[in-house]
């Protein structure tokens, strides 16, 4: 998006980042954002911020590192800021099916979608030997830990990504 921060673009009056908030704060004990920029406007909004612990921004993976050095929780749902339209149960699903698996993330309609995740803690020395050696791909990291997909039949935009102007506008114009 032309180095704008994503998650503060706007649909329907809202920013993405909120969106994402609202579907997902009931799924979870506490929902934290994962920002390295506009700190301040989530700190105003009272959420908790987690900033990479890695220099130079290394990326999606940087950032689940960075959640599990600064929350307390055995298991942690990830999601990303440009997925307004989740499912509202879509942590439980993953959760219900996830067997002994250390991590799962969504598959809908043949395509994996790896930023909406649930990963264990006992995959951290995975991700920080991955992250040392230079890797940065998150669906290799998870299958390279043993993690699988959940499969969603959801309408497919309910992980759709807003990539582009032309996305967000599109989604703009079918309020």
């Amino acid at each position: 998006m032309g180095g704008q921060d994503k998650a503060q673009l706007t649909l329907w009056g809202k920013p993405l980042w909120l969106h994402v908030w609202q579907r997902l704060a009931p799924q979870v004990h506490e929902v934290s954002i994962s920002a390295n920029r506009h700190l301040e406007v989530y700190q105003r909004n009272r959420l908790r911020v987690i900033s990479d612990t890695l220099p130079d921004y290394p990326g999606p993976l940087a950032g689940m590192l960075s959640a599990f050095q600064q929350i307390e929780s055995a298991w942690i749902a990830f999601s990303a800021c440009d997925t307004p339209f989740i499912p509202e149960d879509y942590v439980t699903r993953l959760w219900q099916q996830k067997e002994q698996a250390p991590a799962v993330w969504v598959r809908s309609h043949h395509r994996d979608h790896p930023a909406l995740s649930l990963v264990h803690r006992s995959l951290v020395p995975q991700l920080i030997d991955y992250l040392d050696s230079g890797e940065r791909r998150v669906m290799h990291f998870l299958l390279q830990a043993g993690g699988h997909a959940v499969e969603f039949d959801d309408e497919e935009q309910a992980f759709v990504n807003i990539n582009t102007p032309d996305d967000l506008r599109h989604y703009e114009e079918k309020a």
